[in-house]
């Protein structure tokens, strides 16, 4: 196929936007109906529906950037500016949970006692599993940045390196936090600061393994030889979003985990 002739990128039909609403209407119906105790298999259907439909839809985006040559310049422009809008829905979507926990710490309800943490809460000492968490997330920030940098000078060794380092550092944080909250002195129902906690810290650890998978396949795209030093916004966007990732962090460090054991008696979690 020739490459095209101008800068803007008219795509083809495609049949991955219909689908993908029906896989994820099958996945939101299912997710209902195990929620009501009905069965899993039709949420289980529509999350193996959803990541099929994923993977074609990317590879078909792939292959215009890296085998195609329709994103010029103009279009990697497009493609940039829709990723920040991304990124600022994500950090609205944090801003959620953040104004939650904010308005029970500020103003305590007589439902915790009048107090926050809410009676009877011992909290995780930030110098512990926290602070290892926040130096991971950091140093992570590192070796992304390493790796960007190595890319657009054309070192595609320290590139991979950087890369892979980053991965399994996003890997390491995703065990910590799985370990943390095996150690929690509470549960999820256990009341609203359990709750706020859990939505905040967890959707984090979400973002996290997303961004680490995002990475990973730009590793193994590294490793296929797609990425050029002028041309390389699929890693780019990686690299951004782990960098919201980063500094999300450093929020909920500073306000949940510290924030907290500032405020509390000094009793944690072991």
């Amino acid at each position: 196929m020739s490459s095209p002739n101008h800068d803007y990128h008219l795509v083809d039909p495609s049949p991955w936007p219909l689908v993908s609403s029906i896989a994820a209407g099958i996945l939101t119906g299912g997710g209902v109906a195990f929620l009501h105790g009905v069965t899993w298999v039709v949420m289980a259907i529509g999350f193996v529906l959803v990541l099929v439909t994923m993977f074609l839809w990317w590879r078909d985006v792939t292959n215009e950037a890296e085998h195609q040559g329709h994103h010029k310049p103009i279009v990697q422009l497009g493609l940039r500016y829709g990723m920040l809008f991304f990124i600022a829905s994500e950090i609205m979507f944090f801003v959620a949970f953040f104004w939650a926990f904010f308005d029970f710490s500020i103003f305590p309800r007589e439902a915790t006692g009048g107090v926050w943490p809410p009676v009877g809460i011992h909290v995780f000492d930030p110098m512990d599993l926290p602070l290892y968490n926040t130096i991971i997330l950091l140093l992570s920030g590192t070796t992304v940045t390493w790796a960007h940098h190595a890319l657009r000078e054309g070192d595609r060794k320290s590139f991979m390196r950087g890369l892979a380092l980053t991965v399994i550092l996003g890997i390491l944080f995703t065990g910590v936090q799985a370990y943390e909250y095996g150690h929690a002195a509470w549960g999820m129902s256990d009341g609203i600061y359990p709750t706020t906690f859990y939505l905040a810290t967890g959707f984090h650890g979400f973002h996290v393994i997303v961004g680490t998978l995002f990475l990973a396949v730009c590793w193994f795209r590294g490793l296929a030889g797609h990425f050029k030093p002028n041309q390389h916004f699929g890693f780019e966007a990686a690299a951004w979003y782990w960098h919201f990732v980063d500094v999300v962090w450093l929020f909920l460090y500073v306000a949940v985990y510290w924030g907290l054991f500032s405020a509390s008696s000094g009793i944690v979690a072991h």
